[in-house]
């Protein structure tokens, strides 16, 4: 590729991280230039819910690279800048500080940000949202101090690390789920059930189907949560985990095809063959499923970006990586491949013991395996799960569940 070129990474995470680093591992020899809000160096998520939360681990084990990485491979990071808008008739992207970038390819890793909650006194002192890595800075200082109160409000994977981290920290811990199972949408109601007993079962007050109605304050600082039913539940800080959604704002002005994310095919380009999408972002053509799917975890971060990379190196990407994720609460170390709609399967198969928290679930949808998880189980982790995905054929429920036969014997061939 001819050296004056210019590819433009728009959001400084992880997405945008590995796809520099791909771009180079392809020989791309031309300008890389990573744009992003933020102050920091482009940092990887997991750690501000899990370890550096927890005091386990070291702010700048977050980060990617070091500043050191991205002078070595002459990547320019443009931080502290805000992304205004996409002139793709001049081929230019606009920067907060009134300045322009000339491109020749763009990709878009904004990411997402988190729901708000719209009741009265979510803007009061001590409501938390953790996105950013100065959020958990800030919550980390919070629940290191004091023993307080935390009420979390939402029962999806960030507010129930940040619960743990809190117990683990000595806090009185409420969680809030309004449906009637945490984990729900991700797992269904019969893991999402055994998630909530890990939390009641280290001192977690769980409550499902409580609906907020406001947080209460004094002086301009929260001091109690309100359900609808009139309950207070008294908070010095107050979590808020309700979902996320996609940061599509540049795409949607710039005039991109924009439907629960940026549109991409599966080689993540979108509407326009010059600009491509990876991460929480982009809402994929995926190429296993042979549907659109937008994924949030941090592995799909993580090897969208590299996919990316390649895509806009000019390499032929067909983007089928099944989806990943992993958790970590208290002694319940998690790991969980696939992916289903709402009400896409007919079954749960678990095998081995459920109440020793150290076990296999299968998630079946006609006697085939769309999901799977294991926990305590690191023997025998995703490896043998991913392929029994990937695989088309039927799988023998009762075979699946017995631990006497061994998980490589229901694969084909």
């Amino acid at each position: 590729m001819a050296s004056e070129q210019t590819f433009v990474l728009v959001g400084a995470g992880l997405a945008s991280a590995k796809a520099a680093e791909s771009l180079r591992a392809e020989g791309f020899d031309g300008r890389v230039v990573v744009v992003g809000e933020e102050s920091d160096l482009p940092y990887e998520r997991p750690p501000l819910s899990k370890g550096y939360l927890l005091g386990k681990e070291e702010r700048d084990k977050a980060f990617v690279h070091d500043q050191a990485w991205y002078d070595e491979h002459h990547i320019e990071l443009q931080l502290g800048v805000h992304a205004e808008a996409i002139h793709r008739d001049t081929s230019e992207l606009e920067l907060s500080d009134g300045s322009r970038l000339r491109y020749d390819k763009l990709l878009l890793a904004t990411g997402s940000f988190p729901r708000k909650l719209t009741v009265p006194g979510a803007d009061l002192a001590g409501v938390h949202y953790l996105r950013k890595l100065h959020e958990s800075d800030k919550l980390k200082a919070a629940i290191e101090t004091g023993n307080p109160r935390v009420v979390v409000i939402g029962g999806g994977w960030i507010g129930l690390e940040t619960a743990s981290a809190a117990r683990e920290d000595g806090c009185e811990v409420t969680l809030l789920e309004a449906a009637d199972a945490v984990l729900k949408a991700p797992l269904g109601p019969e893991m999402g059930g055994f998630f909530a007993e890990v939390q009641r079962a280290h001192g977690v007050d769980v409550r499902l189907g409580a609906k907020v109605a406001e947080i209460r304050g004094d002086g301009g600082k929260a001091t109690a949560v309100v359900l609808e039913d009139g309950t207070e539940l008294p908070a010095d800080h107050v979590i808020v985990a309700v979902g996320i959604q996609p940061n599509t704002e540049l795409a949607e002005h710039a005039g991109l095809d924009v439907d629960n994310g940026v549109l991409v095919d599966a080689s993540l380009k979108t509407s326009d063959p010059a600009i491509f999408a990876c991460g929480d972002v982009a809402n994929t053509l995926h190429a296993f499923y042979n549907e659109r799917i937008r994924v949030e975890h941090w592995d799909n971060a993580k090897k969208q970006g590299t996919a990316a990379g390649k895509a806009m190196a000019g390499q032929d990407v067909a983007y089928d990586v099944i989806p990943y994720f992993f958790t970590d609460q208290y002694d319940v170390g998690m790991e969980f491949v696939g992916w289903f709609k709402p009400g896409g399967y007919d079954r749960v198969v678990t095998r081995g013991d459920v109440d020793s928290q150290a076990f296999h679930a299968f998630w079946l949808a006609g006697d085939r395996v769309v999901a799977a998880m294991h926990v305590n189980q690191w023997d025998d982790g995703v490896g043998v799960q991913r392929k029994l995905i990937q695989q088309h054929s039927k799988v023998d429920p009762a075979k699946l569940a017995d631990t006497e036969t061994k998980l490589e014997s229901l694969l084909d061939g």
